[in-house]
């Protein structure tokens, strides 16, 4: 199943998401995480987190093969109630884009490393330390959970500039190739 994508303005974008329930039968992780990635791939995207398709839950997937220079360094990967231990190195500014943002992009200064503690969608545990590009896509969808979009970490006066283009974007007069749901229920 392919979601729409909730676009900037939607409430959901800006709520921490809560847990979820290892116990939980009504949620199928397995075909949500796999419909999550077929939505992010209709969409052209490297990471998806459940708030961008309107739902309020600690998960995202990413793929960050086709961001490194040489795709074996990528990561393809559900991360359920993560958690980042740690960020470290020096940050670094890359030019970040969005899908529940588009045509929007910015700079965004990142740290280069991070820890993160998480579950895949079959509820195995891990801890893993990620770098480079993974690590800004891993830092980019956990800000998703944490209801913190990339164009919070821009500055006062960028924001100014990017205000009424924003305003567009969740009144819906945007293009875009992958179906989106905009807070005034236009899709």
């Amino acid at each position: 199943m392919i979601y729409s994508i909730v676009a900037y303005g939607d409430t959901v974008l800006k709520k921490k998401a809560v847990e979820i329930d290892a116990k939980n039968t009504d949620l199928n992780l397995p075909k949500l995480v796999e419909d999550m990635y077929a939505t992010m791939y209709e969409a052209n995207g490297v990471g998806l987190a459940a708030p961008q398709i309107g739902m309020g839950i600690r998960l995202f997937v990413i793929d960050s093969t086709r961001m490194e220079e040489d795709e074996s360094l990528g990561v393809k990967k559900a991360f359920i109630n993560p958690t980042i231990l740690e960020e470290k190195g020096e940050k670094w500014a890359f030019e970040e884009g969005c899908l529940s943002i588009p045509n929007v992009r910015e700079n965004v200064y990142r740290q280069s490393i991070i820890k993160i503690h998480y579950f895949d969608e079959n509820w195995n545990e891990f801890t893993h330390e990620f770098d480079k590009m993974t690590a800004r896509v891993i830092q980019h969808e956990y800000d998703h959970i944490e209801g913190i979009l990339f164009t919070d970490h821009l500055s006062s006066f960028k924001k100014a500039l990017l205000k009424s283009k924003l305003g567009g974007i969740s009144r819906g007069d945007v293009k875009v190739e992958y179906r989106m749901r905009f807070p005034n229920g236009k899709r």
